[in-house]
Formats: C-alpha cells, sequence, structure tokens
C-alpha cells in the first residue's frame, strides 16, 4: 500500500511504497553516487579502501557509504575495511546496530537489573504477615 510522504533528502513530495523510501530523483542521485563508489571499489588497488579513502577519492560523503554499506549494497567480504558506525559508541562494524563490545556491556547491564529484581522480590516476599487467632473467644 502506498502513501503520501515527504522524501527525507529534498522534502519533495512523493508515493511512499514498501520499495521506495525516497522521491525518484533523490533516489536516482543516490544510485549514480553508488556507481561512483562502487566503479571505484571494483579496481583490484582500492578493495581495501576505507570509508575515508573512498570519499577523498569520489566526492561522496562517509554516510551515504555508511548506508550503502548498511543496505547490503556494498559488501563486507568484498571490501573487508568498510564498514558502519554502531549506534552506540561509533566503532566500526559490519552487521547489526551496536558492537560486541556494546552488546556485551548491555547484557552485563541486563543481567545486573534481572539479579537486583530478583533480590527485590526475594526481600518482599519474605515480609510475612503474621496472624494469630484467639481460640479462647470462641
Amino acid at each position: 500500500m502506498s502513501e503520501v510522504a515527504n522524501c527525507p533528502s529534498c522534502n519533495q513530495l512523493f508515493m511512499k511504497t514498501a520499495f521506495r523510501s525516497m522521491c525518484d530523483s533523490c533516489r536516482k542521485e543516490e544510485d549514480r553516487q553508488f556507481d561512483l563508489v562502487y566503479s571505484f571499489m571494483r579496481k583490484r588497488e582500492n578493495r581495501m579502501a576505507t570509508s575515508r579513502q573512498i570519499t577523498d577519492a569520489t566526492g561522496v560523503t562517509e554516510e551515504m557509504i555508511f548506508r550503502f554499506v548498511k543496505q547490503g549494497r556494498l559488501q563486507i567480504t568484498k571490501f573487508p575495511n568498510l564498514g558502519y558506525p554502531c549506534d552506540q559508541c561509533g566503532a566500526l562494524i559490519s552487521q547489526g546496530k551496536i558492537c560486541d563490545g556494546c552488546r556485551n556491556s548491555l547484557q552485563r547491564d541486563l543481567t545486573s537489573l534481572a539479579d537486583q529484581e530478583k533480590k527485590e522480590e526475594s526481600r518482599r516476599s519474605n515480609r510475612g504477615a503474621y496472624h494469630t487467632k484467639n481460640f479462647n473467644e470462641s
């Protein structure tokens, strides 16, 4: 199903679908930039280039190169020095949203929080109320 939306790049109205997230003119410009990057990277001597080196040689922004890697248009297996920044710390990664270090840190924090919750629940459940019944008042 399509809907009218503003292009995230130029703010022009276009029909957004599951396969189109920007207007035709911006998509064509992105494809042109991809062609520049890919033709540069296809050369054997450029396959080990970093995103900074690609930007210097082609004029395509690093953000756009990161987008190509995230989209899978530039494959890390063919170009091992490429990646995109971790959402948490900015280290270059090749898959997911966060690096292994941030993932491990987050896991430790979650485990610690779960342990604290268990201790608090245990402490609350040990506070029992005692009721006494006076058997002499019957």
